[in-house]
């Protein structure tokens, strides 16, 4: 019989740690690989490489018997999940990793944003006061007009404005699916919509470039599963602050092998989007923690649901 997962507070910190070292991974390789392969099509091959951690999700789809209306739903968080990607990796090329892992940190912020404004969710004072106070730290990040605002901290900004559209798709779906039906889907539909921008900006890639797409696969997969873990063993509000180390790590591999210096106000703005964040994920915890006593039904259990989703 196999062990039960570890849970409880410290569990879930190692497991936030080991995927923000993951993502911090993944950051580093796409801008290793650089521009000699275009955006498009580094995006397309590393989802085209993970398709091989399909193949145990391919039975749990094929039983869901997926409704017209949901796979039009999984289309369009596919065409969102490829536009960001693709913005993504552009970013990477060209600023710097503590500027794309701070300006990330905006994504639950633009997802709490669009929860009120499209789907009519609640966004309570002192909620709005916490998305503000991100905003403000995105503008210590940037600081426009003190100076120049290059074209992939744009590119960064619409990258978390499409994976909070992303998330949110996938928030109205995960009351229909199953986790491991929703991360399979994302693996097929992505590379979809991501072949015609990837073809029409081919360039032949060496050997050596598709291993490091390749690892870039490997270590994006550890990631999400590491995250996933991390939210099944302690809640959100005890995993979320671990994830300003990544920017820490971000910051040292930056300047160790890219020559990248430290910036102080990307730190301090990372810390106020990341304080804000942390509070409208301690303030939602509540709130479904309420929700579920008022349904009769255990917190923690409430919790691991929606954190499984």
């Amino acid at each position: 019989m196999r062990a039960p997962a570890a849970t409880g507070p410290a569990a879930g910190i190692l497991w936030m740690i080991l995927s923000g070292l993951n993502f911090v991974a993944v950051t580093a390789l796409v801008k290793h690989v650089g521009s000699s392969v275009p955006a498009a099509e580094s995006a397309f091959i590393r989802y085209l490489l993970g398709l091989v951690f399909l193949l145990p999700m391919i039975r749990p789809i094929l039983a869901a018997r997926l409704t017209r209306r949901q796979v039009a739903m999984f289309a369009l968080r596919g065409a969102l999940q490829a536009a960001g990607v693709i913005l993504w990796f552009y970013s990477m090329t060209q600023i710097t990793i503590a500027e794309v892992t701070a300006l990330n940190y905006m994504n639950p912020v633009f997802v709490t944003l669009g929860a009120a404004l499209i789907l009519g969710e609640a966004l309570p004072p002192r909620r709005l006061v916490a998305v503000l106070i991100a905003l403000a730290g995105a503008m210590v990040i940037l600081r426009p007009g003190i100076r120049e605002i290059e074209t992939g901290h744009l590119t960064m900004i619409l990258t978390a404005l499409m994976f909070a559209a992303a998330y949110m798709v996938v928030k109205v779906l995960s009351g229909e699916v199953g986790a491991v039906v929703i991360v399979g889907m994302l693996s097929i539909m992505t590379p979809i919509f991501l072949a015609p921008f990837a073809f029409a900006v081919w360039v032949t890639p060496s050997l050596a470039e598709v291993g490091w797409l390749f690892l870039v696969a490997c270590f994006a997969t550890a990631g999400h599963y590491a995250m996933t873990r991390a939210f099944a063993a302690a809640p959100l509000t005890v995993t979320q602050p671990a994830t300003f180390l990544q920017l820490i790590w971000a910051v040292a591999v930056g300047m160790v092998f890219f020559g990248e210096p430290i910036d102080g106000m990307v730190v301090l703005g990372a810390a106020l989007i990341l304080a804000a964040v942390t509070y409208i994920t301690w303030r939602e915890s509540r709130a479904r923690r309420r929700a579920a006593a008022e349904a009769g039904r255990p917190a923690v259990a409430a919790a691991v649901d929606s954190a499984a989703r």
